[in-house]
Parts: C-alpha cells; sequence; structure tokens
C-alpha cells in the first residue's frame, strides 16, 4: 500500500457453509446438534428460517480487489444478497475471508446494525467507555469526547439507563454519537440511519460529511437511499450477486445500479434472506413473495401474493408498502384492507393500482402491521422486498417535469368575470 491508501482489497473471497451450526451459546449449539442427529428439527431456528442441504456452500463475495484512499467516503451499493454487509463484516473484522488479503492502516468504528458493540446490561455511560476501550483509546480520552457525544446524541436524561432498555432510534443516536466522535480513521455505516427520525438523519449526514472532509477520516457507507450517497459520498461501488461491478463516480454508479436487473429477473423472492431492523416481532416473519409479472404495461395493475408465518393467530393484519424510485426517493404509499394471519402459514393475494405511475422502475418496503383503529403497529419490516417496471407508453412524459405520479386533470369548480 501507498501512504495516501487505508484500505486494500486484492482478489477478497467469502464463502459460507449453509446449515452448519453455530447459534451463538455452547448449549444452544448442543440443542441443535443433537437434534440434527436425531433427524428432529432445530429448536433453535426461527419462523422462517429455511432448511439448508448438509455442507452446501454459499458465496457470499467472489474475487473483490479495490482500494480506499484516505479521506475517501465510499457508498456501497447493491440489491439485497449483493455482499455489502459481508464486506462490511469483513473490512470490520468481525470475520476473515476465506481466500485473499485485506491490509487496513488505521483504527476502524463500525455500525454494522443496530446495537452492534452495546452491552444490553451496561448504561449508555458503561457503553461509551466500552467501545472507547475497544478502539485502544484510555479512559482520560474518553472522558474529554463524553460531553460531546451525549450532546450530539441527545441523551442526557437516559445516559445511565440500560442500554436495554431504549428504543431503535435511541440505540442508533448514540452509537452514531459514539463511531464519530471517538478517534478512528475509518467510519463504516450499514444503513443504520435508516432507523432514525428524519432530523436526526440530516444532522448524522452533515456530521459525516464534516469529519471526511474537515478531519480527513475515510468513511464506507452502504444504503439502499441513493439521496443519501449523493449527498455524503465522492466516490460509489456497486455488488452485484458477490461481485464488483462498477468502481467510480456516484452518477454512473447509481446508474448501473438502477439497470442492474437480477432482482426484476425473479418472480419468487425469498424475504428470509433479506436482514429486518432491530424493532421488529421474532416469531412473526413475511417469508416468500410471488409476483405475477415483473414488467407491467403502463396503467395496468402490479399482482403479487405475500406468504407470512406466524406463532399467533390474529384478524387484523395490514400490509404497508413505502413505494420508491430507484434514487431512493418515495413516490407514494399504500396499503391494504385488514386480513386473516394464521397460527403457522398464511397467503395473501394483494393488487397494486399503478395506473397514475409514470414509466419506469421502482421498489417497494414492505411491512406486516396490526390495525387497531387508527394505530398500525409494524410487526415485520422488508426493505426493498419487491422490484419491478412500468413500461412505456405512447403518452410522452419528461420526468424532469413531470414527477412520478401521473395525476388527473383539475377539474374546474367555477370562472366568472369580476
Amino acid at each position: 500500500m501507498d501512504q495516501n491508501t487505508i484500505i486494500q482489497l486484492d482478489n477478497v473471497s467469502k464463502e459460507y457453509r449453509l446449515g452448519a451450526i453455530g447459534g451463538g451459546t455452547l448449549r444452544g449449539d448442543l440443542q441443535s446438534f443433537l437434534a440434527k442427529v436425531r433427524g428432529k428439527d432445530d429448536p433453535n431456528s426461527k419462523i422462517g428460517q429455511q432448511k439448508a442441504a448438509h455442507n452446501e456452500k454459499f458465496l457470499a463475495l467472489s474475487d473483490v480487489s479495490f482500494s480506499v484512499q484516505k479521506g475517501d467516503a465510499v457508498g456501497i451499493i447493491g440489491h439485497n444478497g449483493a455482499g455489502k454487509s459481508t464486506l462490511l463484516k469483513l473490512l470490520s473484522r468481525v470475520t476473515a475471508p476465506t481466500t485473499g488479503e485485506i491490509k487496513i492502516d488505521g483504527r476502524i468504528a463500525s455500525m454494522l446494525e443496530v446495537g452492534t458493540g452495546f452491552h444490553p446490561e451496561l448504561t449508555g455511560r458503561e457503553n461509551v467507555y466500552l467501545n472507547g476501550a475497544i478502539l485502544g483509546m484510555t479512559r482520560a480520552e474518553v472522558s474529554r469526547k463524553f460531553d460531546e457525544i451525549v450532546a450530539f446524541a441527545e441523551m442526557e436524561k437516559f445516559i445511565d439507563t440500560p442500554v436495554k432498555r431504549y428504543s431503535s432510534g435511541m440505540y442508533v443516536k448514540l452509537a452514531f454519537a459514539v463511531a464519530v466522535h471517538l478517534d478512528s480513521e475509518i467510519m463504516i455505516m450499514d444503513e443504520v440511519l435508516a432507523v432514525g427520525d428524519m432530523t436526526f438523519q440530516q444532522k448524522c449526514l452533515k456530521k459525516m460529511r464534516s469529519v471526511a472532509t474537515e478531519e480527513g477520516r475515510t468513511i464506507l457507507y452502504v444504503s439502499h437511499n441513493m439521496n443519501t450517497v449523493k449527498q455524503l459520498c465522492n466516490r460509489s461501488i456497486v455488488l452485484s450477486k458477490g461481485h464488483c461491478i462498477y468502481d467510480g463516480d456516484v452518477d454512473s454508479a447509481i446508474t448501473i445500479y438502477s439497470n442492474n436487473s437480477e432482482v426484476l429477473n425473479e418472480k419468487m423472492q425469498d424475504l428470509t434472506l433479506i436482514k429486518r431492523p432491530m424493532n421488529v416481532e421474532e416469531n412473526i416473519r413475511l417469508t416468500k413473495l410471488y409476483i405475477d409479472e415483473l414488467e407491467i404495461p403502463f396503467g395496468d395493475d402490479f399482482n403479487f401474493t405475500v406468504e407470512i408465518e406466524s406463532g399467533e393467530q390474529f384478524d387484523n393484519g395490514m400490509i404497508r408498502t413505502v413505494l420508491k424510485d430507484m434514487a431512493g426517493n418515495v413516490v407514494g404509499t399504500a396499503h391494504s384492507n385488514t386480513f386473516n394471519v394464521f397460527k403457522g402459514k398464511s397467503q395473501v393475494s394483494l393488487k397494486f393500482k399503478s395506473d397514475r405511475l409514470l414509466a419506469g422502475r421502482y421498489y417497494a418496503d414492505m411491512s406486516l402491521c396490526k390495525f387497531d383503529g387508527e394505530i398500525q403497529t409494524r410487526l415485520d419490516v422488508v426493505q426493498k422486498a419487491f422490484t419491478f417496471k412500468m413500461e412505456e407508453s405512447d403518452i410522452i412524459y419528461n420526468r424532469c417535469y413531470w414527477g412520478n405520479v401521473r395525476f388527473d386533470k383539475m377539474e374546474v369548480q367555477d370562472c366568472h368575470e369580476i
């Protein structure tokens, strides 16, 4: 590596063995092993988790090479399952590459998911000092930064509360404040800002731009929101099915990402493979999605079917979708009528009225909710659950002027001389 290079990857691959035991505790691993020997279901498997063939291998990353210079803000983008989170785990040394070499010159502060690096039984204050110790800082060094961290996170009232009582938003605020204020040369962020509120997201983006441009720190940022990638990053890497298919300027990367049809080629989506936010139910999952047509004639409806696995039965289920364009701009929100969710497996078929959408590609974040009167309680959330394309029509629209939605003409209610 030269003096300006802070991260160097050479032909890095990561292979996982599916179906391998690894429950996180010795007791759990023994339970899983004994069940496997007896030919029974794994008692520690979660709802929606599919059985993997014995010793089946999965290549999460394949022969990835690139370098990052000091002070770079690099966006890493790609569809679900492209290998983004695996790459960040390798860079954070959470796991090791199967083949290839990674060289890193500097300390890393990582936010791979909400609550990473926090001990739930410790208070916010104690976790700040714990994270500083992990980065190799002394207690005195952390103390000098402590008040600034608490003020940025807006956590003055709750800093001495055990973090197990924090909401996901509080986790994000404190974890981000720790990451940007403690001394590290490299910051790694994996879609965590999606949990925080809009005001705090903008505050975080402004702070990250500041640490990159003014302090010269290096940022690796994973997001499905192309607007935030544009705001923050001076370069972007596009991953597709474990391969690096582009490394260059942000606008070109977003165009390649938007045109990459790997998701459009699949009418059945396995939703269990998509990472969930922290604040969802463990025993209720959206597991599969079946799409009738991936390319919709202009003005036609979009039909799809969702499979649900639940540990309980209720009669007020609801599917909510937030439709976005490929740049991450919200186009609109739609929700279904209520329906029955059965204990075990359920299947619900839905029709999305797309007659007002202009031609182009769109994706949707999907939630399974309980609807009680005016309150929607989110039980499961799948980001970028499905992608589809509205075909061109004989009506010519310039999206630059017209936007994504085709509105009806406004009716003239009255017209008179004055």
